[in-house]
């Protein structure tokens, strides 16, 4: 039997859950707006209400998720090892891509100390430390451009502005997808997945 590590307290999974719902409401009012010249999923005032919406309350659970790595020993998963991280990175993904197809083992396999391997520590630190807060500060600056935009940068630039938060809501999305993929890499498709409901993750 596979040992379990509680990995996800349950702030950590409501925070997961509230983060999925909202994700997926800003990529789909996102991706309507963007495309409301042709048919969009939801049309454009709809879109704009719900995203705003999703926008404010994704930032709020942002804002748990990093008073939860602050002030919880879930932070310490975040803090990066650089001594041979690039042989490290490279060796995850010679895995990812070729290994894992062979059946061979992770190089570098869950445990208490360690719940993220290299690659997957140097993505979510970008994303969410860098990629996230700057999808944030668009999103906000976007949504009250005459205190923001006007009032820091002396002029608008909405337009430059609605561009970082396009790409970086691309690069978010991008993110999500391989996320989701890796995901199903536990001891079964469905074991990180599980873990999420259950907080205790499979070791393997």
């Amino acid at each position: 039997m596979a040992e379990k590590i509680y990995f996800y307290p349950i702030w950590l999974r409501l925070w997961h859950v509230i983060n999925a719902v909202f994700c997926i409401l800003l990529i789909i009012t996102g991706v309507s707006m963007q495309y409301a010249f042709a048919n969009p999923i939801v049309s454009f005032e709809k879109a704009v209400s719900i995203h705003n919406f999703s926008g404010i309350a994704l930032t709020i659970n942002y804002t748990i998720f990093l008073l939860g790595n602050i002030f919880t020993p879930n932070g310490n998963y975040y803090r990066i090892k650089l001594k041979k991280m690039r042989k490290k990175l490279w060796k995850q993904l010679m895995y990812y891509s070729i290994g894992v197809f062979k059946n061979e083992k992770a190089p570098y396999p869950i445990n208490a100390e360690r719940k993220f391997n290299p690659l997957q520590q140097i993505s979510y630190i970008v994303v969410m430390y860098m990629a996230i807060p700057i999808l944030f500060i668009t999103g906000w600056a976007l949504l009250f451009p005459e205190f923001i935009l006007k009032g820091l940068l002396g002029f608008s630039g909405i337009f430059l502005t609605a561009q970082f938060h396009v790409l970086m809501g691309f690069l978010v999305t991008i993110f999500l997808i391989v996320h989701l993929y890796v995901s199903t890499m536990g001891t079964k498709p469905i074991s990180n997945f599980k873990s999420i409901v259950t907080g205790w993750q499979e070791a393997h």
